[in-house]
């Protein structure tokens, strides 16, 4: 087998460098910031890619002949591969779960914690030389429900636990955490003072929350999506916001990355953004690096 590292960004070079062991097999590494510009070309000899962040379509997943394995850096490898036609060509897939279990869940927290005090709003006025203090809502004995109890919602409900916040916890298949009282998707909606998706992204999902779940949350929730964007209708959660519903969205992910110029989140008053950052760390990417190698490995690289 052999492997090439499609696309890794310089500034991974260091963490690429430093999980790399004695005995592991050879990769090659391609610098790329952006989409390759030739990845047929760049494939050509190579059987296995490691892919963080190309786009294979099914035309250019025809076009890749040799071809045999893609090993996705992360959970979403939907967003950036024709997961489909990688299936009919007979080209396996690979994701890596659970690197950024800790890392997404401090991410979701912290803007849940930014929404409820304003943080993204005052930063904005001081610096624009206004001075308003904004009333903010205190976590502790508030109630904190989390739509998704994978490895991420189990963290999330762990850290909102020690924060003396009660936690009340959904999930599509059978699920417990030490942390969180398992309820149905009702009252998960019409309880939680701060709503936290966290789902993963499939056919079954996409645009699960909409406004008719959205509309029976309590009025002036807060609602956190670390999760995927279009597991959410877009424009229900615009005019929710709009609306005053809710109280306040905090954002990690978008349905294009970076997002459109007239996407409403990036105009609403009641929105804390961040660019899909929740899960990168060090110590996040890391492990990813290294279950990809092991992956490799395990494949017969």
């Amino acid at each position: 087998m052999t492997a090439l590292f499609l696309d890794c960004p310089s500034d991974m070079i260091p963490l690429w460098e430093a999980v790399q062991r004695e005995g592991d097999p050879k990769i090659a590494v391609n610098i790329a910031a952006g989409q390759p510009g030739d990845v047929q070309a760049l494939l050509a000899g190579y059987d296995t890619a490691i892919n963080d962040h190309t786009y294979f379509n099914a035309e250019l997943l025809g076009r890749c002949a040799g071809l045999a394995r893609i090993v996705f850096l992360g959970t979403g490898a939907s967003s950036f591969i024709d997961v489909a036609a990688a299936e009919k060509l007979g080209i396996i897939v690979d994701t890596i779960k659970g690197y950024g279990d800790t890392t997404v869940a401090e991410h979701t927290i912290t803007l849940a914690m930014a929404a409820a005090r304003g943080v993204a709003q005052m930063d904005r006025e001081v610096r624009a030389g206004q001075w308003r203090q904004i009333e903010g809502v205190q976590m502790f004995g508030k109630t904190l429900g989390i739509i998704g109890l994978g490895g991420i919602g189990r963290e999330v409900a762990r850290m909102a636990h020690g924060l003396g916040m009660k936690v009340v916890a959904w999930n599509r298949s059978p699920a417990e955490s030490a942390h969180a009282s398992m309820v149905d998707l009702d009252t998960v909606l019409a309880t939680s003072d701060i709503l936290c998706l966290c789902l993963g992204l499939n056919e079954q999902t996409r645009g699960f929350i909409d406004h008719a779940k959205l509309a029976r949350t309590k009025k002036g929730v807060i609602f956190v999506n670390t999760a995927r964007a279009d597991i959410v209708v877009g424009a229900d959660l615009a005019a929710l916001l709009a609306s005053g519903h809710i109280r306040h969205a905090a954002i990690d992910v978008f349905s294009q990355e970076p997002p459109v110029a007239d996407d409403p989140l990036l105009h609403a008053p009641n929105v804390t953004l961040t660019a899909h950052a929740g899960f990168m760390t060090p110590e996040a990417t890391m492990t990813m690096l290294r279950r990809a190698v092991d992956i490799v490995i395990a494949a017969g690289g």
